[in-house]
């Protein structure tokens, strides 16, 4: 995708940080473990260590910090607005997943001023690292049922506060350009309930879904599992460039094209059927490739595998006419309760996909009876302690029950519905579109309702229209030229950057709206969220907002990490002397002098003048006699030997 990438913008921050410091000169880098995770995250070792740098373990940064010497010749201290995880070109996360039961568990009320302040912080480095002072808007909700509705409110002033005190401090912030002014947008979990549920077929969003990926500082699959072999870890990267190409198209398409590009790719190396010489030159990079597609190739067809033997495209099909209110046909559809019921009894629906269809005809019904939930999930033969996911819904604002006699409306899609059209999926599953690329396109058209999200300075930012965004530049309004008649940038002027923050976790499927939404409307629009959800972790996190608080393992409520206990040892002191040591130094060399006898019988005795007594010279007499008759006798054995 064309434009501005948060990877190498964060790579290119910290390496002209090393660069500026002391140039020429050897330097150390002290990381802490949560240091090494960022810079890994973008940077290469190698690319540190031509810059004249000598990387430190973690260990000796409390060495550091515990000596007061190495304190006082701290010349320079400054800050890097780095604190965030670049997990795409336009994806930003926090690694953070216990941001969710944080902001919407009801006993973690007392940590959400502290957490809403620290997400702050790092929304603003994410600002500073992009050389944005964004317009902000939030999401309020309609109506809101639940005690989080005010949690984007609060947010985004938080963000605008240390925003403004950024600026206040920094005088050359932000740096002068031509650019349009950029927005930052926060909205929240609550703004789109149906997203984490919905089975989606883009690539990424599908293999995410249906595959045991191994997610944590790197994404790996271990393919050949399903053909029996013992299975390879490989990792999935901005670093692959099929992953990169193909992770949002529908996978309808996927198959034939990763067949057509491979095809082509061995094409491409007519070396190897030449000679041995040029087939060894090359054979790194044909390996690599050739790893790399089989990877993606095995990927796919695995996860084609359950599609088919779970019965996906049945369930798609239902799950689609729940989520836009419309069937094929895009009209109001009919008998939805029946289709539900006979997924229900379905075997080869799996367990978790029945709680996922259950909770979509509840949000499409805007509530249901309580005893009609219990029928539901008796039928779908699901464990009780699945009802706790659903009642906890209301923590996110949706309305889990109705009354019989319930004068509420009918539930009003907030965002509108779609109105008939050619269907561009023949399958007719992907027809939802998720709510955040609604809003995208509403907001670039300039008719996003400023009641659903208002600015945070509505007197100063609002002022300048609804489309203000697009004609404002952050240069002085002096120099700006006008702009009135263009109704859209083109396509060589530089492009409007949003920034979308989604708190409490945002799906792939929103992620790849960013990405389509930057490409139709011509912006630079980056997803910025504490962690990623896939529909499993969606509905463990959801059933967790009713459990005990100490079951969650909050990093609030562990100890705090500490240095090993060999950095604060003292040096032992030396073990005290016994008496008898301390006596037998402190007596004079001639004491022990005192207990000499001349005439003991134990050793041999010298005279005062030093030459040997008469008793030891005829001792040592004898023995020199004894030694001359031995050698006699052996010269005389061997006399006639030597004679030839």
């Amino acid at each position: 995708m064309a434009g501005t990438s948060a990877i190498h913008i964060q790579r290119k921050t910290i390496l002209d940080t090393i660069r500026r410091t002391d140039q020429g000169e050897w330097k150390v880098l002290v990381l802490d473990g949560g240091s090494r995770k960022l810079i890994d995250g973008v940077v290469r070792e190698d690319d540190i260590l031509e810059l004249n740098v000598t990387i430190l373990q973690p260990e000796l940064q409390h060495r550091l910090d515990q000596s007061t010497m190495a304190r006082q010749q701290i010349v320079q201290a400054s800050v890097l607005n780095i604190d965030y995880y670049p997990r795409e070109s336009h994806l930003i996360t926090f690694r953070d997943p216990w941001s969710f039961p944080v902001l919407f568990h009801p006993a973690c009320n007392h940590l959400v001023r502290q957490h809403m302040d620290d997400l702050a912080q790092k929304i603003v480095a994410i600002c500073v690292s992009l050389g944005e002072y964004p317009a902000i808007r939030y999401h309020s909700p309609r109506n809101p049922s639940h005690e989080a509705s005010v949690l984007c409110s609060h947010l985004a002033h938080f963000v605008q506060t240390q925003l403004d005190q950024y600026v206040k401090y920094n005088t050359d912030f932000p740096p002068p350009s031509t650019r349009p002014r950029g927005l930052l947008l926060i909205t929240d979990r609550s703004l789109d309930l149906f997203a984490p549920l919905l089975h989606e077929f883009t690539y990424q969003a599908m293999v995410h879904d249906l595959l045991p990926l191994t997610e944590g500082d790197k994404i790996c699959y271990r393919s050949g599992i399903s053909q029996g072999q013992p299975g390879k870890d490989q990792e999935i990267s901005e670093k692959d460039n099929i992953w990169v190409k193909y992770r949002h198209l529908h996978m309808k398409d996927l198959l034939d094209e990763l067949v057509k590009d491979f095809n082509a790719f061995k094409a491409q190396n007519p070396q190897f059927a030449d000679s041995i010489k040029d087939m060894l030159a090359g054979l790194p990079k044909f390996q690599e490739g050739k790893e790399a597609y089989s990877l993606h190739l095995s990927m796919t067809q695995d996860a084609m595998n359950v599609f088919q033997e779970t019965r996906l495209a049945d369930v798609a099909s239902v799950e689609q006419s729940l989520a836009t209110g419309l069937d094929e046909d895009y009209k109001k559809p009919k008998n939805m309760a029946d289709q539900v019921v006979r997924l229900l009894d379905d075997d080869a629906i799996q367990f978790p996909d029945r709680l996922r269809l259950i909770i979509q005809y509840l949000l499409y019904r805007d509530g249901l009876l309580p005893t009609d939930t219990q029928k539901l999930l008796t039928h779908a033969r699901l464990p009780a302690q699945d009802s706790e996911v659903i009642h906890n819904l209301e923590l996110l604002g949706a309305h889990v029950t109705r009354q019989l006699k319930d004068s509420r409306p009918a539930a009003q899609y907030q965002f509108g519905k779609k109105e008939a059209q050619v269907p561009v999926d023949e399958s007719g599953l992907s027809r939802f579109d998720p709510a955040l690329k609604v809003v995208l396109e509403e907001l670039s058209r300039g008719t996003l309702d400023q009641k659903t999200f208002p600015f945070t300075k509505p007197h100063l930012d609002a002022a300048d229209g609804l489309m203000g965004q697009d004609k404002v530049s952050q240069a002085s309004l002096r120099s700006a030229k006008p702009t009135w008649a263009r109704t859209r940038p083109s396509t060589s002027e530089p492009r409007q950057r949003i920034l979308v923050f989604m708190a409490g976790g945002a799906t792939y499927s929103e992620s790849r709206a960013c990405y389509e939404a930057s490409s139709s409307l011509n912006k630079d629009i980056f997803l910025a969220t504490s962690h990623m959800l896939t529909p499993s972790l969606y509905l463990r996190q959801v059933g967790d907002l009713s459990v005990d608080r100490r079951r969650l393992d909050l990093p609030a409520d562990r100890p705090k990490p500490r240095a090993p206990d060999h950095l604060f040892e003292k040096e032992m002191p030396p073990p005290p002397k016994s008496p008898a040591q301390v006596e037998s130094r402190s007596q004079p060399p001639f004491v022990g002098m005192q207990n000499l006898r001349v005439n003991d019988s134990s050793t041999p005795s010298r005279p005062a003048n030093g030459q040997m007594s008469q008793a030891s010279m005829s001792h040592n007499a004898k023995l020199s006699k004894g030694k001359d008759k031995e050698g006699e006798k052996k010269k005389k054995h061997h006399f006639f030997s030597s004679k030839k």
